[in-house]
């Protein structure tokens, strides 16, 4: 019967929940006489003013507003100063404040997720306060010495915010925490290398349960771009490495060919090399090989070798097409020379002369024809 009990009360709660689908938030604002209170949703792109009430001098209020589809942000604000809490549901916060303090001297109740969010911004509030308090009159040293101790201040908020993080990628107070600024600037980054997994634990968590949600896409998006960014300045330092490299030796590869035994480009040194990055696997297969042993009939007794990188992804398919093939092809089956050499699609050539220097990257093959018998 007591089972029973407990479980009726909980289907009526949740009965109750969704007939209101509304979220509610009352306190009391204390030296608050004739102010007026907001409440606001802060949105991705603007925040809109939803209520708002005059406060009488007892400082009492309370506001009611429809439960939103996903997880949100809200603020109550008065004059310039607000309070800036979360709703995933139609729960009940409590949330009492002075009005002379009222961005930081404020107590909530109901929420979890909201007592964390007031953490995470009375921290960030106190670093601010410091920001701010620099002086341009400040010695050098005395400078040196207040920033040195804000960089402890925030790297010690960030290492709260990161254990919040981790215990619950998904709440929306972990999703704030990447969002706070110092001096309009992110504390945290996912384009930061340290500051990633952070970013990327809220992003696949959100994503995986809340995949529709704006705020999902905003963060899910932002991970993306950042990985994105990164895999493109390694690539274009990958590129610089081997135009440094030129005119001294280029980036070696060491892959196996279809015999299983090991090749290297740097064995061919003193040669003109094309290397070629494809795969038998493409549609134009066929053509490309044949103009390839054109080009390796009619130089390779004049010194030209050919040493082919395979992407092919059946390995099988890559064994049986090279039975016949003259030169040294390999196969790097897991990409691994793709952000040495700057891959983005194939096939792909370098030119190499005896000296070991790149000249060229993909050229059209009758321009290839010539620049070949150029060097030889």
């Amino acid at each position: 019967m007591k089972k029973l009990l407990i479980v009726s009360l909980a289907l009526l709660g949740l009965f109750a929940c969704n007939s209101k689908d509304k979220f509610k938030v009352e306190g009391v604002v204390e030296n608050s006489d004739k102010q007026v209170l907001y409440l606001e949703h802060t949105g991705l792109d603007k925040t809109v003013i939803l209520d708002s009430i005059k406060l009488r001098k007892e400082g009492k209020y309370a506001f009611k507003a429809p439960r939103p589809a996903y997880p949100d942000f809200y603020r109550l604000r008065t004059g310039n100063q607000f309070i800036t809490f979360a709703i995933d549901s139609c729960e009940i916060i409590t949330i009492n404040a002075d009005a002379k303090n009222f961005s930081t001297e404020y107590t909530v109740e109901g929420s979890q997720t909201n007592v964390d969010i007031q953490q995470l911004r009375k921290s960030v509030h106190a670093i601010q306060q410091k920001v701010n308090a620099l002086s341009p009159d400040l010695s050098t040293s005395d400078k040196n010495e207040k920033i040195a101790e804000i960089e402890v201040d925030i790297e010690n908020h960030k290492e709260v915010a990161r254990k919040l993080i981790l215990q619950n990628p998904r709440s929306s107070a972990a999703y704030f925490a990447l969002f706070q600024q110092i001096n309009n600037t992110y504390i945290f980054s996912p384009y930061i290398k340290s500051d990633k997994p952070y970013c990327a634990a809220v992003a696949t968590s959100y994503n995986a349960f809340m995949p529709e949600s704006p705020r999902t896409r905003n963060i899910y998006n932002l991970v993306m771009d950042a990985i994105k960014t990164e895999r493109q300045a390694k690539q274009k330092e990958a590129w610089k490495e081997i135009i440094e490299k030129s005119g001294t030796g280029f980036i070696d590869i060491e892959l196996n060919d279809r015999n299983n035994t090991l090749k290297k480009l740097s064995d061919l040194q003193g040669k003109v090399i094309l290397v070629d990055f494809s795969a038998y696997e493409s549609e134009k297969s066929v053509q490309y090989t044949f103009a390839l042993r054109d080009l390796y009939n009619k130089y390779h007794a004049k010194g030209l070798e050919i040493f082919q990188v395979s992407l092919d992804r059946n390995k099988f398919l890559w064994e049986e097409s090279t039975t016949n093939i003259p030169w040294i092809c390999v196969h790097d089956e897991n990409g691994k020379y793709l952000s040495t050499y700057n891959i983005s699609s194939i096939p792909t050539t370098f030119l190499i002369d005896r000296k070991g220097v790149i000249l060229n990257r993909s050229l059209d093959f009758k321009i290839l024809d010539k620049e070949i018998s150029k060097l030889l």
